[in-house]
């Protein structure tokens, strides 16, 4: 386990471990860091911190489900988004808990933005993340009507264009 969890005080430990065994990554990473930060602590060595929290923990954590990516939860999720979707977008994104991860959008045309509709983790059981993406991405979008887009289906790449950037035709 990383020596940061020795400098953290009883309270902020058990702070941390309740946040971890209900699966609550990201709130128990700002704990860490928020009571590390002082020390010299970055925010990659407090997911390091909470990661090995969650190796510790074991089959104790309450993990959450997957995002459903069915064609009929993905469509109920966009139908309830708060403007026309213009396109469904699949982007890479990543940590130090999962790895590489795909990031399924709905790109709004009004209101100008984005929703989410699904996070993609890596499935020891399934396909990889970006077949997988792929697959129920080009599937809402035949549904909807509108494009997919997905700019690095087969390498992680969090810097790939965005399907906005793509229509400026400042992309390839």
């Amino acid at each position: 386990m990383s020596g940061w969890w020795a400098y953290l005080d009883e309270r902020t430990c058990r702070d941390v471990d309740v946040k971890v065994l209900r699966d609550r990554r990201l709130s128990a990473v700002r704990v860490v860091w928020e009571a590390l930060q002082p020390l010299g602590l970055g925010l990659h060595e407090a997911e390091r911190v909470v990661l090995a929290r969650y190796e510790a923990l074991g089959d104790q954590v309450e993990r959450t489900p997957p995002d459903p990516l069915d064609l009929p939860s993905l469509a109920a999720r966009a139908a309830v988004l708060p403007g026309r979707v213009a396109a469904v977008e699949a982007l890479w994104d990543g940590d130090t808990v999962h790895d590489w991860f795909v990031l399924l959008v709905a790109v709004l045309d009004t209101p100008d933005g984005e929703g989410h509709l699904a996070t993609v983790y890596h499935r020891p059981d399934g396909a990889p993340p970006g077949v997988a993406a792929a697959e129920a991405g080009r599937a809402l979008a035949d549904r909807l009507g509108v494009p997919f887009f997905f700019a690095s289906p087969d390498v992680p790449d969090d810097d790939a264009p965005r399907w906005r950037t793509a229509q400026q035709g400042d992309v390839w």
